[in-house]
């Protein structure tokens, strides 16, 4: 005779497949966590349309001890919560058990970011490679400007990356992007940013009268034999890391994104508003903001830890 808490469950799916459009790897998924959840409560000899709050309990507060992150926990809990509430509205449970237990709290990653020293010596690095003429200066001219307009303004990889080349004819100290869904906003730059800019666009338009079959102009400010016609993402982290090694950084620690992140927290660390933040990163919701503030609480914990005097003694008695 076939167990019925195997039949319940292939109706789940069934119904989930049916009239929510599940797809097949979450249909997959949610057969696999129900499995587990039906051996699990078969070795307490409890049916799953009989389980109780405390023995769903129990089987989170397992995932817990046998070390499972709190998103998988947090995932098992769902598929349960959805079998649950299918049983209550199928009339095959009066009541849902999972009504009153708790989703793990997950713990936010943090941000990789880099010290300001850091990103000076990457700059310098930059600057002083740049500085060196030769058939290679316009490429190291064009890492400069990259490294300056990416920390002066923390624009995305991929805003930076697709810049037009009209940014060389702006006056002024601030630049128009196009960012997620479209939307423009206006970010400052700083005064090397702007003399990388136009030291660059000089040297462009030199190597440009110097060769002898003329290219077509290209509209992008990083044009690249590329099928977007400008310089790929992959290709500047790539070159970053390759600067990095150069100005004795560790390069897995470094990348586009993280330089990003050092813009948003050496700002907030120098007493930046996070809605200004907010804005220059283009976030739409200040709740990714916020992510930064995190930051700088873990680096202040770390800071009192280090030089207060009573964290000293505290560590002496240890």
């Amino acid at each position: 005779m076939k167990d019925l808490s195997r039949v319940h469950m292939e109706a789940f799916l069934e119904m989930m497949s049916a009239e929510r459009g599940a797809a097949v790897n979450t249909l997959q998924s949610y057969e696999r966590d129900l499995d587990d959840l039906h051996s699990f409560l078969s070795e307490r000899k409890v049916r799953m349309t009989e389980a109780a709050s405390n023995d769903l309990g129990a089987y989170l507060s397992g995932l817990s001890h046998q070390g499972f992150k709190p998103s998988s926990q947090a995932r098992r809990l769902s598929a349960m919560r959805q079998f649950y509430k299918f049983l209550y509205a199928e009339g095959l449970r009066t009541d849902d058990p999972t009504g009153i237990l708790d989703a793990p709290k997950k713990g936010r990653a943090l941000p990789k970011t880099m010290g300001v020293d850091d990103v000076t010596r990457l700059l310098a690095q930059a600057e002083q490679e740049a500085a060196v003429e030769g058939p290679d200066q316009l490429q190291h001219l064009r890492m400069l400007v990259l490294l300056e307009l990416l920390y002066a303004t923390g624009m995305r990889v991929s805003e930076l990356v697709s810049l037009p080349a009209k940014v060389l004819d702006q006056e002024g100290r601030f630049l128009m992007i196009r960012g997620k869904g479209n939307k423009e906003r206006l970010v400052p730059l700083s005064q090397s940013a702007i003399a990388a800019l136009k030291t660059y666009g000089r040297r462009q338009a030199l190597e440009a009268a110097n060769t002898k079959q003329p290219v077509p102009e290209s509209p992008w400010l990083f044009p690249a034999a590329s099928k977007q016609g400008y310089l790929p993402r992959q290709v500047f982290a790539r070159d970053l890391k390759d600067l990095a090694i150069r100005a004795g950084l560790t390069p897995s620690l470094i990348s586009p994104h993280v330089m990003r992140h050092a813009f948003a927290s050496h700002l907030l660390a120098n007493g930046a508003d996070l809605r200004v933040v907010q804005e220059l990163l283009g976030h739409s919701d200040i709740s990714t903001t916020q992510i930064y503030t995190h930051v700088l609480e873990e680096r202040l914990h770390q800071l009192v830890q280090t030089h207060h005097p009573l964290a000293k003694q505290a560590k002496k008695q240890d």
